[in-house]
Formats: C-alpha cells, structure tokens, sequence
C-alpha cells in the first residue's frame, strides 16, 4: 500500500511502519490504538449503546468541521484517504463508544471518593531549583543563599545546567508527590516554605541540585485536580482492562 511519494520515490506502509519504529515511536502509536480498541470492547460489554442519532450527529460535526457541506464532497473526501463509508462511520461509533466508557468510569462520585482516599498525593509544592556539576559548586552557592534567599533567580539564571527552569530564575513550577526521587520528595513536602534544601546528587553525580521552597499547596478538588484525578482513575481502568486480555504487537 504506497502512502507517500518524493518525485519517484514512494514510502509504502511497510516502509512506514519501520520508519516508526526505528525512531521509538511505533510502540506509543500502536499502544494508543490498543488502549482505544480495549475501551471500545469494554463498552460493549458493559452494556453502552450507542444510537443511529448520535453517530449521524457525530459525522455532521465531522463534516462541519471539515468544511464537507455536500454529500459529494464528503465522498470525495473519503476516496481520498482510502476509506469506505461504511469505515468511516464505524470509526465515528467507536469514538462514540469510547467517550461514552470514559465518562461513566470518571463520574463525579468517582472521582470524589477517589480524592477522598487518596488525597495526599494531590498535595504539591512550587519549587525554584539550581543544578550544577559538581557538589563543591553546589555547597558554595547553597551558602551564599543561606545568607541571601533573594539571590536564587539571580543566581540559577547564572549558573544553572537546566534549561528547562534557569532562564525563569530556576522555577519548576507545581509538583505533585511522585514527580520527584523518594528522598528528594520526602524532604521537600516536609519542608516549610522558603526552606532551602540540598545538595542532592543524582545516581551518577554527574549534577548536584539546590532546591528552594517556593509554596505549598493543600489538596483541594479544584479543577486542575479534577483533571488529575480523572486521568488516574482511567489508567487504573485501563491497566486492570489489560490483565483480561492477551496483548501483543505482531
């Protein structure tokens, strides 16, 4: 099946399919598309149903969307991208399924006795931190912000390895506990804010890491952690879905 041409040059599928995975991103791609047939079948099983009204609303969004206002131009369309009609409506019920599985395994209730067990873990820091390579480099700075905690964007800005935080003055932003190493963790959430912490080595002590208590953040079930919470309760789902099947990429 040829899916791409360069003047005489045409990748087919196969090609494709080597191309994905010699870059790693194969398996991403196909555990997606396993995770979405998984919830297709579980909706089926657990009795979802979807209606003839609801797929014909959900091709017209479709079409809207697209810009296909007439029905030859949804025709063409499709001829295009080597699907039948038949195909593309059996992919609009199975997203259809698939929303449906999501939103009753995520309801309200669940998701409030969900943070209601498990609470803690939504609690968070907003930390600023400041990487280098090496411990003594790390001990001197440390005693330079022991005595002057205000120099820490200055002085991440100036020294720090990481680019993802140094040019926003070493901010990390918000974490959740497990984002961190147990250690570094454990010391962090029990710090009070402003509390400066480190060195801390990483595995091969290649970098040294200062930490600087910005906030701390009680878990509330706001928005943010609705969202949160919601993900969690869908890769529980989706993992003990998993155990009742056998899955394997050919």
């Amino acid at each position: 099946m040829q899916i791409a041409r360069i003047d005489d040059e045409i990748l087919n599928a196969d090609d494709f399919v080597k191309i994905l995975k010699l870059d790693n991103r194969f398996n991403t791609l196909i555990e997606q598309i396993l995770i979405d047939k998984l919830t297709v079948r579980a909706a089926k099983q657990s009795g979802i149903t979807v209606t003839p009204a609801e797929i014909q609303e959900r091709v017209d969004q479709f079409r809207r969307v697209e810009g296909l206002h007439r029905a030859q131009d949804t025709h063409a369309f499709l001829e295009a991208l080597g699907v039948t009609l038949d195909e593309f409506e059996n992919h609009m019920t199975e997203i259809l399924y698939r929303e449906k599985m999501r939103a009753q395994i995520t309801r309200q209730e669940q998701i409030d006795d969900y943070f209601r067990l498990h609470s803690p873990k939504f609690d968070s820091v907003e930390i600023n931190h400041i990487t280098v390579d090496s411990d003594g480099k790390a001990r001197e700075l440390l005693a330079l912000l022991e005595d002057e905690p205000t120099l820490f964007a200055e002085l991440a800005r100036e020294h720090s390895l990481d680019l993802d935080s140094k040019f926003k003055g070493g901010y990390m932003g918000k974490v959740l506990r497990g984002a961190l190493p147990n250690e570094v963790e454990a010391k962090i959430f029990n710090a009070a804010e402003g509390e400066l912490l480190g060195p801390f080595a990483s595995d091969d002590e290649l970098i040294f890491e200062i930490f600087q208590i910005k906030a701390k953040h009680t878990a509330r079930l706001d928005e943010a952690t609705t969202r949160d919470v919601a993900k969690m309760i869908r890769n529980d789902w989706l993992a003990a879905r998993a155990q009742e099947h056998r899955l394997e990429v050919i």
